[in-house]
């Protein structure tokens, strides 16, 4: 093995000689300040600072138009950050830092001065990794030896932004989350496909800010957006290689700004201002945004990924060093490294990084990927985490909506229902049970019911409410619903890994064919089956997250893990939308947006009934008789009927008023055969008004129905129907 060592000034001359040479006679510099972090234009000039606790020289590089490097040496040091004031330079300045200090991989140490950093802070992004061997800070095959090949010509140029942006009088919508329905989507597949948008904004910011796409969501009743990562990222050099691209952008370089390639106006700096416009035209319209953010990991991957910033600039501090042999990375998130949330300015990146998106980019709150990953200490996952607490503090941050993606890949990292307060997670036991439910599996009766009123198992005792749980059938990550109900299995070949990659447990049902078909049974099944999983998300207690495209039957050909597809088989496809499945889905949002019951701030009591007092929940069996304990416990349950009672909601309006609803009764059955109902006698209800039924839709002519009486329900189906308005449930 070799032996690693510091780099002795011979070697950082050497490095910093495959530089162009300084050019400092004609450029005046002035001490300028430490904080705040990264490039700042005051309207005569501008003030860059970078941390590096390790750096004993730090060089800010210039370029102009032609690509030229002009390298000016910071002198000002205070707090470990090297700053200077630059007269002169101003909005659209490219520019990048080159750092010496040691180099010395098995104690965490690479600094290399030949290659060119990004700034952590920087505002603006241009341009993407060239995947040459210079951008490794090693000489290949030799990871121990320093590489002194240039790597400018290869990587990113960071850019200095003019802030400046009239945001009119938006505001933000904050609706409560009770209120709320999430609508994750990817920035580009939204509107890559939409002939309503002008080609040249199709896949961008504008083109999500068009009016053809603000009147989708609109329509559909969504009332926030949730975008995959829109931190620039980098293209893995594996997928560039097979002529793919990381579609997804899980693989984040720049925590400050938005990824270049989705601004239709170009990357050198345009891209902040078409970002903010399209905030604002979402506010406008009634719509929050949300961001995916990855602050577990970077893309510069493991010891032997490339150095394209906080690698070079101060390795120890930013990533987590195996304790043992600092050389290698912890990887809680199988990507090869993990940031250092132990370290006060990794967390102080996150946190100025969160902030800029709130008070400068106007966005409405965050979905935290692998977010057990930020909250590990020492090894373990800990909700009293230093990211929790000053999370908490902040009362910037504290107001927004915080969604935790509540596991990583590590030891102990899945960690659903166990976030502090404040938080909300994406219930991945909601995910799994409802498809089980659905797929008509044994044993898990139980279970679903605990999901469908708001997993009070995982989030009551620690003093959240049933919002806590952002419910979801799919998700970016996986099959489509369209693709749910199709397939049995993965079909991921596209992606070059030979089918490897990807989910194999997907607790999918194809309903008797793998993928397309002719069979109009299996169709109608199929149709059944979305619409199914549609009504159980938007009538569960909690907040209902839709995955884009799902509303039109959206498929990606059985593909799972499409994070490398940036075509067709991503994007959204207008011209096979499924229009009825779009007026179901817009019928169901607007259903469940008149109905407070469906969407309770409090928790179900579900005590026996007072004298004069209804339950505010009871659960009855197919035969009208209400459930005992030995029927949840019976493998063969796969029936039952919900009743919700309006006039228990124990909540209040904003004006302090008490809010009653209607009452329901929701009718399941996953058998795939009919199976007979017998409403609850007269004594609970004369009448009841059928609503809507999975089989066919919402009902606005339908017959009431006795109490007490008996009828099929076809397999597989749901349905709802109102009690009586003119027979009204007693209060509890």
């Amino acid at each position: 093995m070799q032996r690693s060592r510091t780099v002795t000034p011979t070697d950082a001359a050497q490095a910093v000689a495959a530089a162009p040479a300084p050019d400092t006679a004609s450029r005046e510099v002035w001490p300028g300040e430490p904080f705040p972090l990264g490039a700042h234009w005051d309207g005569r000039g501008t003030n860059f600072s970078v941390f590096s606790e390790v750096a004993t020289r730090v060089y800010l590089c210039l370029f102009d138009e032609e690509g030229q490097e002009t390298r000016i040496r910071l002198r000002e040091r205070t707090a470990f950050c090297w700053h200077g004031y630059f007269p002169g330079i101003g909005p659209g300045q490219r520019y990048g830092f080159r750092v010496e200090g040691p180099w010395a991989p098995a104690e965490g140490q690479r600094c290399n001065p030949a290659k060119l950093l990004l700034d952590p802070y920087a505002r603006a992004i241009a341009g993407e990794v060239d995947w040459n061997p210079a951008v490794l800070p090693y000489v290949l095959g030799e990871p121990d030896t320093m590489s002194t090949d240039d790597s400018a010509p290869y990587v990113p140029r960071s850019v200095v932004i003019d802030p400046a942006f009239d945001w009119g009088n938006e505001r933000s919508p904050r609706r409560p989350l009770p209120e709320s329905v999430i609508y994750e989507v990817h920035v580009k597949g939204f509107t890559a496909r939409m002939a309503d948008v002008p080609a040249e904004l199709r896949g961008t910011y504008a083109g999500l800010a068009h009016p053809a796409a603000i009147a989708h969501l609109k329509t559909l009743g969504v009332t926030a957006v949730e975008l995959l990562p829109v931190h620039h990222f980098v293209h893995d050099g594996h997928l560039v290689e097979r002529g793919l691209r990381n579609y997804w952008g899980y693989n984040s370089i720049g925590f400050f700004a938005p990824q270049g390639a989705y601004a239709s106006a170009g990357d050198n700096g345009a891209q902040v201002r078409e970002f903010k416009a399209m905030v604002k035209a979402l506010h406008e319209a009634g719509l929050e945004v949300i961001l995916d953010v990855v602050y577990n990991h970077t893309a510069e991957g493991n010891h032997l990924g490339p150095m394209l910033s906080f690698k070079g600039l101060d390795n120890a501090a930013y990533y987590r060093p195996v304790p043992d042999d600092r050389r290698y990375y912890m990887d809680y998130t199988g990507t090869g490294n993990s940031l250092n949330m132990q370290h006060p300015h990794a967390l102080q990146l996150v946190m100025d990084s969160l902030r800029y998106w709130v008070l400068e980019m106007h966005v409405d709150g965050f979905r935290f990927d692998l977010a057990a990953t930020l909250a590990r200490e020492l090894f373990d996952v800990d909700r009293l985490s230093a990211f929790f607490d000053v999370i908490h503090q902040d009362p910037v941050l504290n107001r927004t909506k915080l969604i935790a993606e509540p596991w990583d890949l590590g030891e102990g990292g899945y960690q659903v229902g166990n976030f502090p307060v404040l938080w909300c997670e994406w219930n991945g036991k909601y995910r799994d049970v409802t498809r089980d439910f659905w797929r008509s599996q044994e044993a898990t009766l139980g279970e679903f019911a605990a999901r469908l009123t708001g997993s009070s198992d995982l989030y009551q005792d620690d003093g959240r409410k049933p919002y806590a749980s952002i419910n979801f059938i799919t998700a970016h990550d996986g099959f489509t619903l369209r693709d749910l109900v199709s397939y049995n299995d993965k079909h991921n070949e596209a992606n070059g890994e030979e089918n490897r990659d990807g989910e194999n447990h997907n607790r999918s049902w194809n309903l008797g064919a793998e993928g397309p078909t002719d069979d109009p049974a299996i169709e109608a099944t199929r149709a059944r089956q979305q619409r199914n999983f549609l009504a159980t998300l938007l009538l569960s207690q909690g907040v209902p997250m839709l995955l884009g495209g799902d509303e039109m039957g959206r498929t990606q050909g059985g593909n799972n893990n499409a994070y490398c597809q940036d075509n067709e088989i991503s994007w959204l496809d207008w011209d096979h939308a499924d229009g009825s499945l779009i007026e179901f889905t817009r019928d169901l949002i607007a259903f469940r947006r008149e109905h407070p019951v469906f969407r309770r701030r409090r928790w179900f009591k579900g005590a026996p009934p007072a004298s004069d007092a209804v339950s505010d929940i009871i659960w009855f069996r197919p035969d009208g008789q209400e459930m005992s304990e030995q029927d949840w416990s019976e493998w063969f349950a796969k029936s039952f009927m919900l009743f919700l009672n309006g006039n228990a909601l124990r909540s209040h309006d904003e004006r302090g008023r008490p809010v009653r609803d209607d009452s329901f009764l929701l009718l399941f059955n996953s058998h795939v055969d009919a199976v007979p109902f017998t409403l609850p006698q007269a004594a609970w209800a004369e009448r009841w008004t059928p609503v809507l039924a999975t089989e066919s839709g919402f009902q606005t002519d339908g017959e009431p129905l006795a109490g007490g009486v008996t009828f099929d329900r076809p397999g597989l189906s749901l349905q709802v129907l109102r009690l009586e308005a003119d027979h009204p449930t007693p209060a509890a």
